[in-house]
């Protein structure tokens, strides 16, 4: 083939021979993207660095939930999702009242909108969903008090984005014939799922599922915007399997009506370790113990719908209340506001899939198929920013709408204390559910507050108590994860998380009933066990505590309890733990010994250190707080407690800046300490 040799300005110092294969294939080098992303670069669009994977291979790159709150203005919604480059759809829901999905693709182009829970055809409404952008989508002012609003003055709105990429999504348009037609499509692999509607003519939905059969799902249809149960029709599919270059549609005018227009929406379904996506099926036991789905991958964002009987399709995800106390739901095929009250918390995910909770026919009627799609995590880049995963506010202000704790992103766990006051210390994580936290200078078990703060933003957290400083966390691969389990009682008992890495510094504490903390430190292990622990709510050295078996250094997808002990693994007892990992320029968990002088701790930073914590080991001592909000600075340096709800202290100068990290001033009692610093 010919070859573009392309220069530095354009690539980096590596130069790139382009191919014409798709970057995921095997042989193809990395950092190599597809023919469209190689014509862009041709254009003047971005190129790959030559180190870098294919984006579109990251389920952060192709799929988004987002909230909003409508103001009745133009307005762009930043997702960091290419719809104008590469294409894809985008789905609106009002949370707050009852009014139809809304599903927008660049296929049909802007103000066009489909609506699952309707079988009208396409409405072309302006000022809806006005422009599909390079990093998210452009809001019209819309229209109040209509079906086809997606920016409604003060309603609150949910918005899945799908981006058209190999092997997650694909969008295609066609003319029906009225006989058997065969369709082509560029997903790259054999659907999982296809949503088909008619834009021309009020039919209903028709949806293809591999899961709605075992052994033949292409003779079987199931409507979206309908509860009926799978239909067998020959009329729909063709009774002919998808291929991963086409579908199948036959003469039911839903799907092919002869001079109808069409569009389909193609999900995937792939199971290896890259996967994004999953289209399967379950059989309900009709307990309140249900099964339990393996998916390799901790979804972010599952539909469910009962294919054997009558049900809805119900749309759960992460960011409006998807975790271990809460099940907040859409229905496809009902207009309804948001709600967990008709179906309750009947799933919550787990790190490799979810579990059903509940024996409510729309998820787990005893002996009844259902189906389901599951999308993967926003875990899949490795972060090289700090800022992407890590923000701190001092804002003590409570808003009454709006965010209160400013991040930049959907934040997955906080801390937050007091600074003038006593304060025992609170840390809360999305998967613990909004309203519910664990005090760090405290052995109380978890509380519950509807007014303490909730998740449901994305990009800060909102908390009604006076905070004065918080510090918050996203979850990324390498960097950091959060995990909730219940106890079994058995030994060991393995429990999953998605660090994706070897933890180093895990904080572990029993939510159901009072505890203490158990911390674990890979440089805390005075006896060399890997079973020595610290605790939060005192000041002591290491000691033995059988807290975790040496599996912990030794795989990076779980820990294993070596201890059924209540305050590990006791029968129904449920715990949660924050898992910490060193990440190249963006985290360093690492210890260091200070004696007389001021001690250099290089993190491999190149700014310093914006958060540092630090305990003694080899004696008795607190843990310290410091942050670059309150100051980390050659004078004197606020701290604060972990294990002490006293407020800051302001009149010491014990640690100062330094490039590579920070330092410890000789003003700091010597000894040996380990320490967790963030760039």
């Amino acid at each position: 083939m010919s070859q573009t040799r392309f220069l530095k300005s354009m690539i980096t110092p590596t130069l790139v021979e382009p191919t014409t294969g798709d970057a995921h294939i095997a042989g193809v080098a990395s950092g190599v993207w597809s023919v469209q992303d190689q014509l862009e670069a041709k254009r003047g669009g971005a190129w790959p660095d030559a180190s870098v994977a294919n984006p579109d291979e990251f389920i952060e790159n192709n799929f988004s939930t987002t909230l909003y709150t409508g103001d009745a203005s133009s307005r762009n919604i930043e997702n960091n999702i290419n719809l104008s480059g590469k294409g894809g759809l985008v789905w609106i829901k009002d949370r707050t009242i009852g009014k139809w999905h809304k599903l927008f693709d660049t296929e049909r182009g802007v103000n066009n909108a489909l609506f699952s829970n309707e079988s009208d055809a396409q409405s072309s409404v302006s000022s809806t969903l006005t422009a599909f952008n390079s990093n998210g989508f452009t809001l019209g002012a819309g229209g109040a008090g209509n079906n086809n609003s997606v920016n409604e003055d003060t309603r609150t709105y949910c918005a899945w984005t799908f981006k058209k990429a190999p092997k997650f999504f694909d969008i295609v348009t066609y003319t029906g014939t009225g006989s058997a037609q065969a369709i082509n499509h560029n997903l790259g692999s054999v659907p999982g799922a296809i949503f088909i509607k008619s834009t021309s003519n009020a039919f209903n939905w028709i949806v293809y599922h591999r899961g709605i059969d075992g052994s033949a799902p292409e003779d079987y249809f199931a409507y979206l915007d309908l509860t009926n149960a799978r239909t067998d029709l020959v009329g729909a599919f063709n009774d002919t399997a998808p291929t991963s270059t086409q579908f199948t549609v036959n003469t039911t005018s839903a799907c092919n009506f002869n001079g109808g227009e069409f569009v389909a929406y193609i999900f995937a379904h792939e199971t290896g370790d890259d996967s994004m996506i999953q289209c399967g099926s379950y059989t309900g036991n009709g307990n309140a113990t249900g099964p339990v789905i393996d998916l390799g991958f901790e979804p972010q964002w599952i539909m469910v719908k009962n294919a054997g009987n009558t049900g809805s399709w119900v749309i759960s995800d992460v960011m409006r209340g998807f975790d271990t106390v809460d099940t907040q739901c859409l229905i496809a095929d009902d207009a309804a506001s948001e709600s967990s009250a008709d179906i309750g918390h009947y799933a919550e995910p787990t790190s490799t899939g979810f579990k059903l909770l509940s024996s409510s026919a729309s998820s787990n009627q005893n002996n009844t198929k259902y189906i389901y799609m599951a999308i993967r995590r926003p875990n899949m880049a490795t972060i090289t920013d700090a800022t992407k995963v890590f923000a701190m506010d001092s804002d003590g202000s409570a808003l009454v709408n709006g965010v209160a704790l400013t991040s930049g992103f959907p934040v997955d766990m906080v801390f937050h204390k007091e600074l003038t006051g006593t304060d025992a210390g609170q840390i809360a994580s999305r998967l613990q559910g909004s309203g519910n936290y664990v005090q760090t200078s405290s052995t109380a078990a978890e509380a519950s507050g509807v007014t303490y703060g909730t998740f449901d933003h994305n990009d800060g957290f909102f908390s009604t108590p006076v905070a004065n400083m918080a510090w918050m966390w996203k979850r990324a691969k390498g960097f950091f994860d959060v995990t909730c389990y219940t106890g079994n009682a058995t030994n060991p008992q393995d429990v999953n998380h998605s660090l994706g890495v070897v933890p180093e510094m895990v904080w572990h504490k029993k939510r159901s009933a009072t505890s203490v903390w158990k911390i674990w430190h890979k440089d805390a292990q005075a006896g060399g066990d890997e079973e020595d622990g610290l605790q939060f709510d005192d000041s002591d050295s290491p000691y033995a505590d059988a807290f975790y078996t040496v599996d912990i250094t030794g795989n990076s997808g779980y820990i294993r309890m070596g201890n059924t002990g209540s305050n590990f693994n006791g029968n129904g007892i449920t715990y949660v733990m924050y898992l910490f990992a060193t990440l190249a320029g963006v985290s360093k968990v690492g210890s260091v010994t200070h004696s007389g002088s001021s001690t250099d701790v290089d993190c491999g930073f190149s700014a310093g250190a914006r958060f540092v914590l630090i305990k003694r080991i080899d004696d008795t001592g607190d843990w310290y707080v410091w942050d670059s909000v309150r100051g980390i600075i050659a004078g004197n340096d606020p701290y604060l407690l972990l294990n002490d709800a006293a407020a800051q202290v302001t009149n010491t100068d014990l640690i100062d800046p330094l490039a590579s990290g920070f330092q410890i001033s000789g003003d700091f009692t010597d000894g040996d300490y380990i320490f967790y610093a963030i760039a």
